[in-house]
């Protein structure tokens, strides 16, 4: 029988272009390596027509931000009956619109950031929100476009009036949480062991994401043992409640200084996380004994439609 036949979607136009890029040629390398049949594809607006010619047994799904990692790609799959990997079309698109992931997961149970969906001119004007709070688009990916906003500050950032401003017209305004930066991955249905991501820059951007010796992973995260088992409770509470699949990666800010667990708060689901040499994800699997051409093995078997 003749090796399947794996096209891995990379590339894209959004923001996120060349992380995605970077994670593509990564796994594009693995499967090869397994010995699947491989064809890389940045891709541009006409990816319809260049998997009806292609006909892929299977597409691994590499793209970060738009189109990915919004329902739009998976739906293009879906109406070819191509099976892929992570997310399906609901998931994918309700996770990217932060502000209503929010109100999802906080019915199940997972703690957000308080804050308020505004457009960009009204968030621009004046302070909507006493500082110290963030600003971020409701639907970019690492941390593409986000501002940390202190009582310094007199005014909003004036980059928010560029009339080139290429994040979207409604943003995210939220209380800025202060304390230590932590993650953990659901990868087969369970929540991975939890990493802490000390920055070395300003903040966790990304800069620090996708550079290396621009952040710190301590893996497993110094905190509290029953803190730690809430973060990989609270990562799959997430996952679960967004009807995520394959493998997702669930952020978390955690104030130590507040008693117990309510110091932690969850900001985002990411239903495509960076697979690069630098990314959390390949990091947490590998710390769990399954090295990385496992695990991009194991993501292209998973692939399905009507995920």
């Amino acid at each position: 029988m003749s090796a399947k036949h794996v096209a891995v979607l990379m590339g894209g136009w959004s923001s996120e272009r060349e992380v995605s890029l970077r994670s593509g040629a990564a796994c594009a390398a693995a499967l090869e390596r397994k010995g699947y049949r491989v064809t890389r594809i940045d891709v541009t607006r006409d990816i319809a027509n260049v998997l009806s010619a292609l006909k892929p047994d299977v597409a691994l799904v590499m793209l970060h931000g738009r189109p990915g990692e919004d329902g739009t790609i998976q739906g293009v799959l879906e109406t070819l009956a191509i099976p892929y990997t992570h997310s399906g079309v609901l998931a994918s698109s309700l996770a990217m619109q932060k502000d209503t992931a929010k109100v999802v997961m906080a019915a199940a149970g997972v703690p957000v950031a308080p804050g308020l969906t505004l457009s960009r001119a009204e968030v621009a004007k004046a302070h909507v929100m006493k500082p110290p709070y963030v600003i971020k688009p409701v639907a970019d990916g690492s941390s593409v476009g986000v501002f940390i906003v202190t009582e310094e500050h007199e005014h909003p950032p004036q980059e928010l009036f560029r009339e080139d401003w290429p994040h979207g017209d409604r943003l995210l305004v939220e209380k800025y949480v202060a304390g230590r930066e932590l993650t953990c991955a659901v990868i087969q249905g369970q929540a991975s062991e939890v990493t802490e991501i000390v920055p070395l820059v300003k903040f966790y951007d990304y800069e620090a994401k996708y550079s290396k010796g621009a952040s710190k992973h301590v893996l497993p995260a110094p905190i509290l043992p029953f803190v730690y088992q809430e973060v990989r409770r609270l990562a799959l509470a997430a996952h679960v409640s967004l009807g995520c699949r394959g493998v997702s990666r669930a952020d978390f800010r955690y104030d130590d200084r507040i008693e117990g667990t309510a110091g932690l708060v969850c900001l985002e689901v990411n239903t495509q996380p960076g697979m690069t040499e630098t990314s959390l994800v390949p990091e947490l699997a590998a710390y769990a004994g399954v090295v990385f051409d496992e695990l991009v093995q194991w993501m292209v078997e998973d692939a399905s439609l009507d995920r």
